[in-house]
């Protein structure tokens, strides 16, 4: 669970992928390749980009897919075309099958402090995050959804992921 919270803020904060939202995937199931997410990764916009206040430019994770049990290391490169002040949101939900693990609000904000990020979010960013993951990941589908709104209820981004263990 520490993956996908530290994951998700990162890939949304700054180009993707904090909190840590994505657990290693063994196969990935497809989804409209229109929404990808550039670069080496399982992750989908969940709407048109254009539309939103990040630009991600690319998310690599080295191993793609991850592996559970290694360490799974995220760069991530983007840009915030509108300043993002404190306050700002991520929604965060994370379900194993049918099951709800995670389905939370936290502070952008507090969460971009894992890559060394604070606010006010403007410009161009970059990030490297390593995240180690755990080997008793049970196997099974997850499905991630991690959805970033400013203060004012803009959208940030919003990604999405569905693994298989």
């Amino acid at each position: 669970m520490k993956f996908f919270l530290t994951f998700a803020p990162l890939s949304l904060s700054a180009l993707v992928a904090s909190k840590s939202f994505l657990f290693a995937a063994e196969q990935q199931t497809l989804v409209d390749t229109d929404l990808s997410v550039p670069g080496e990764n399982p992750l989908y916009f969940c709407n048109d980009p254009s539309d939103y206040i990040l630009t991600i430019d690319n998310v690599d994770l080295d191993p793609n897919p991850p592996e559970k049990g290694k360490d799974l290391l995220i760069k991530a490169r983007g840009n915030f075309t509108e300043k993002v002040e404190k306050d700002a949101y991520i929604n965060l939900s994370v379900k194993y099958g049918l099951i709800t693990l995670v389905n939370t609000k936290a502070d952008l904000c507090e969460q971009m402090k894992e890559v060394d990020e604070t606010c006010p979010l403007n410009g161009a960013k970059a990030f490297t995050k390593t995240v180690t993951l755990p080997k008793e990941i049970p196997p099974g589908k997850y499905t991630v959804m991690a959805d970033a709104y400013t203060k004012d209820d803009e959208g940030i981004t919003c990604l999405k992921a569905t693994v298989h263990f």
